[in-house]
């Protein structure tokens, strides 16, 4: 189990590399959903996601002969770009796979950094595989999307600064793909705040965590159809899941198209460019989701705002 202080321990190793996101006020999203809304704008992050602070923790750990293997991750692509901008950082080699129809500037992005860049499949369930067969057979050193204590322990950092930035809140809403998320930003603040609701959003297409905690195992999903690319896991891990269990209150899921409305409000009302994965959890208010009571005082996390133009002008 990862611990608080393994959290503050991956604050510290990311130090000022990253920047702290603001907590935003909404006052058009706390009318329309009758709650005290407020957002986390993990979109303004470095490479446009929370992604990297698992990644830095993750490969700040590696000894000298995991580095001199090269990295290699798997992502529909906000893990890819976080794996080539830290890899690049700490001078490792990088190689990302992600499917074919990963977003193209996901994709330029991810070589911009600086990676090797693999597309395979047309979905993340045949990227997956072949993930796992380069990292069984290429000599790799692998740094998973979510399941792995130290890239969970990143990610708490972002529920380190909503505790701190947020002091009054009363429930803390997180997009969930893989899990890592809504792990690490649980376990920061259930840790230290457990009176705090805590719900995760998933898409109905893709609605991994919701079934391994409905079944009481991980089950690997047969499709995976969503607009919300960055939380397109096939499957959670056993890791996340044991944390969502413990600490995570509620699973909800929201349709394609209210996530699409919860793009298009965030970005004509509040004037921020969210990727539809970052809206999940704004959907879910929007929709009355989540089991939260007029007046709450609730924080969104937007996880990422890496949007395909041509995806936004489809959305809008």
């Amino acid at each position: 189990m990862v611990t608080l202080d393994d959290i503050y321990g991956a604050r510290g190793v990311i130090g000022a590399r990253l920047h702290r996101t603001p907590i935003l006020t909404s006052a058009t999203l706390s009318r329309m959903t009758g709650l005290e809304v407020q957002l986390k704008a993990e979109l303004l992050q470095k490479t446009g996601s929370f992604k990297p602070r698992g990644v830095l923790n993750k490969l700040a750990a590696l000894t000298p002969e995991e580095r001199a293997r090269g990295v290699i991750g798997i992502s529909a692509g906000n893990h890819a770009q976080a794996l080539a901008y830290g890899a690049a950082l700490e001078g490792i080699a990088c190689t990302v796979v992600m499917p074919e129809t990963a977003v193209a500037g996901k994709v330029a992005a991810s070589r911009d950094y600086g990676a090797t860049v693999i597309q395979y499949g047309a979905s993340t369930i045949e990227a997956f595989a072949e993930y796992d067969r380069l990292r069984e057979s290429g000599g790799y050193t692998a740094v998973h999307p979510f399941n792995d204590p130290l890239v969970v322990a990143g990610q708490g950092t972002v529920g380190l600064e909503i505790v701190e930035d947020a002091p009054d809140l009363e429930a803390v809403v997180v997009p969930l793909g893989g899990g890592g998320l809504i792990s690490g930003v649980a376990l920061a603040i259930k840790l230290q705040r457990p009176d705090v609701r805590l719900v995760g959003v998933e898409p109905e297409g893709a609605p991994s965590m919701f079934r391994a905690l409905e079944q009481g195992h991980i089950v690997a999903l047969d499709s995976v159809r969503t607009i919300a690319d960055g939380l397109a896991a096939p499957f959670t891990g056993e890791l996340v899941l044991d944390i969502v269990r413990r600490y995570v209150d509620e699973v909800v899921l929201v349709s394609d198209a209210e996530i699409a409305s919860a793009v298009g409000l965030l970005l004509e009302r509040s004037k921020l460019l969210v990727e539809p994965a970052g809206a999940a959890g704004v959907a879910a208010l929007l929709t009355g989701k989540g089991g939260l009571t007029a007046g709450t005082r609730v924080v969104a996390v937007l996880s990422g705002g890496n949007i395909d133009p041509a995806r936004l002008k489809e959305l809008l």
